[in-house]
């Protein structure tokens, strides 16, 4: 089993390119990954989200990569009628107001669109940068999403063995079930009659309030559950979602041995099995 959350921060310099990456995973009932890199990675997105996809099955993957290249090539170029509006606009303030003030060059350097820089950035070199981060980050947020998953998966056998002990608890009260349906009938049926017994008319009526009340069937449907969960653990490495489906088809048979139970070590049994369930169900959400 693996969890949905972990998190994992990788950091590289090399050839004058500083790179890092930071990983963060949540619980979600699918996969969902967000990224976030510089706006001139963008074309890149489609390779790193087809990376992060192969590694996870579900979650929210928050996914940082940072790129700071100190010595890359800058072009700077003027915006000559960014200049010019924002002179004629200072010019034309200053006669409303009656202030003869002229904006100074280091002032209007400063406003936004005079100065235009582009950096010279080559895309195939950040990403040969970025990709062994990357992966080496990846290869760090599994192991710690299976560390965890690792933790969990113990919590939710134990919760299965609760459960799978509450199970024989009922099975061995099976047969005093079945006898204290059959001592109401006949009591009943003395209390009616005065006395006297139809036997065939006293089996007939047991026959039917034992298919009613029996819960043999429950059992078989609930150890049966119980196998496959276990089986489904031990072979799926992302099971999260089966396995819940298991533990909806647990609880209703849970349900129902309750809704049946006369014998208070049967109700004390299934309120065990409830107890173990929910926390079982509560684990689940963060399987993968």
């Amino acid at each position: 089993m693996n969890s949905m959350t972990g998190f994992a921060w990788q950091e590289r310099t090399a050839n004058d390119i500083s790179v890092s990456v930071e990983i963060r995973g949540y619980n979600n009932r699918f996969l969902e990954v967000s990224l976030s890199l510089p706006s001139w990675l963008s074309c890149l997105e489609p390779k790193i989200r087809g990376l992060v996809s192969g590694c996870c099955g579900r979650g929210r993957v928050d996914v940082s990569i940072r790129v700071r290249e100190p010595n890359v090539r800058v072009n700077v170029s003027v915006n000559a009628a960014a200049a010019k509006a924002y002179m004629e606009a200072v010019s034309k303030l200053g006669d409303i107001v009656g202030i003869d003030e002229k904006i100074s060059l280091s002032r209007l350097i400063e406003m936004e669109g005079v100065l235009e820089t582009e950096k010279n950035l080559d895309v195939e070199r950040s990403w040969n940068a970025v990709e062994p981060v990357l992966q080496e980050a990846l290869a760090a947020f599994v192991a710690e999403r299976a560390r965890e998953g690792k933790h969990t998966e113990d919590d939710i056998l134990a919760s299965l063995g609760r459960i799978e002990l509450a199970l024989q608890t009922v099975t061995s009260h099976v047969p005093s079930l079945e006898a204290t349906i059959k001592e109401n009938i006949s009591a009943r049926f003395k209390e009616l009659s005065g006395g006297s017994i139809d036997e065939n008319r006293l089996l007939a009526e047991t026959a039917v309030l034992l298919m009613k009340y029996t819960v043999s069937e429950e059992l078989s449907r609930l150890s049966s559950h119980l196998c496959e969960f276990r089986a489904e653990a031990a072979r799926n490495d992302r099971p999260g979602k089966k396995l819940d489906f298991l533990c909806q088809e647990i609880n209703r048979e849970v349900n129902t041995i309750g809704s049946k139970s006369t014998i208070a070590d049967v109700s004390r049994a299934v309120v065990e099995m409830k107890e173990a369930l929910e926390n079982v169900r509560e684990q689940l959400r963060n399987i993968e």
